[in-house]
């Protein structure tokens, strides 16, 4: 099992990544601490980190469109 969480602030890109992992019954954990998000040096949002693979808005939805 994948360790997954996603780096949100509830924008419309994370609701899009939201809805797309429900539809694919993805298990993952979400974290909108805004001060974490900046100290891991991200520039923009949504991230994805799918067992310590970083990935942005479009390598996320890729990724995701590639799950069973």
């Amino acid at each position: 099992m994948k360790n997954i969480t996603l780096y949100s602030t509830g924008c419309p890109k994370c609701v899009i990544l939201e809805k797309k992992m429900g539809q694919k019954n993805i298990d993952y954990s979400i974290v909108d601490d805004i001060d974490l998000m900046v100290e891991k040096g991200f520039t923009s949002l949504p991230m994805l980190d799918v067992d310590g693979t970083m990935m942005d808005f479009m390598a996320a939805v890729k990724w995701i469109n590639e799950m069973e």
